[in-house]
């Protein structure tokens, strides 16, 4: 009998871009790729940051360079990406929030958060998904989303709308660029300790919340996306996509 094999999760000869990954996700998603085998560029408006965390997979062993980018100016991406070799591997995680009661947003607000969590996105995976058309290649887009975009949130009603757009956005993108073997994900977390989202906990009336719905009872961990993004970029994930890859500690299980 001979048995059905594993599919590799390594990514060996493989690019990948990775944008906001001067910190936090970013960080822990450029890491994971390049731990797996492949070249990482990371994006950023920050020189400083990529370069220190560049510097710092070089020194572990792995491939990385830097590219500085503002991936709301989409003049500046389309000429970016276009005199870069071509990307197999995309992780959308530029994102933000500015949390506020809905009668309180303002439109600067509003506009601020979908630009850099939905409009960027749709800029960054265009460029890199006609690169990969005009090369023949197959390819795989992640975008970070996250359990928001299941659900609502008190105070989040543009984090939750951008984030729920963005899930969107996946299906439909899968559905068109399924035929070219590009496949479309996101990645959704509840929320993960890292420097952004650790002055929220200082409330104790909201972290008291936030375990109280994460069922796991922990908050999510910068190496708690690390297998996740690996997966999804790998051949392990082949027959995926338009789908979302839940790590929310079963936030959106009820």
């Amino acid at each position: 009998m001979k048995l059905p094999r594993l599919p590799p999760m390594r990514l060996e000869g493989r690019r990948a871009l990775v944008t906001g990954a001067g910190r936090g996700l970013g960080v822990a998603c450029a890491a994971a790729l390049a731990q797996a085998g492949a070249a990482v560029t990371l994006a950023a408006r920050s020189h400083e940051e990529i370069e220190a965390v560049a510097g710092a997979i070089r020194a572990d062993g792995g491939q990385a360079e830097t590219l500085v980018l503002d991936v709301l100016d989409a003049a500046a991406v389309q000429s970016a990406l276009a005199g870069q070799e071509t990307y197999d591997i995309l992780v959308n995680n530029a994102g933000t929030n500015r949390p506020a009661p809905f009668m309180d947003v303002s439109l600067a607000d509003f506009d601020a958060v979908m630009a850099l969590n939905l409009r960027a996105a749709f800029v960054v995976s265009q460029a890199v998904a006609r690169g990969l058309r005009d090369a023949g290649q197959a390819g795989s887009i992640i975008h970070v989303s996250s359990q928001m975009g299941h659900v609502g949130g008190r105070n989040r009603t543009v984090y939750c709308a951008s984030k729920h757009a963005l899930e969107g956005l996946t299906k439909a993108m899968a559905i068109e660029l399924g035929p070219l073997g590009i496949r479309v994900n996101t990645i959704c977390p509840t929320f993960i300790e890292t420097p952004l989202t650790k002055p929220f906990f200082e409330n104790e009336v909201f972290a008291r919340d936030v375990l109280n719905r994460i069922k796991l009872g922990r908050l999510g961990q910068l190496e708690d996306m690390m297998g996740a993004v690996v997966f999804l970029a790998s051949d392990a994930s082949a027959l995926m996509t338009g789908s979302a890859l839940m790590l929310d500690g079963g936030w959106t299980a009820e």
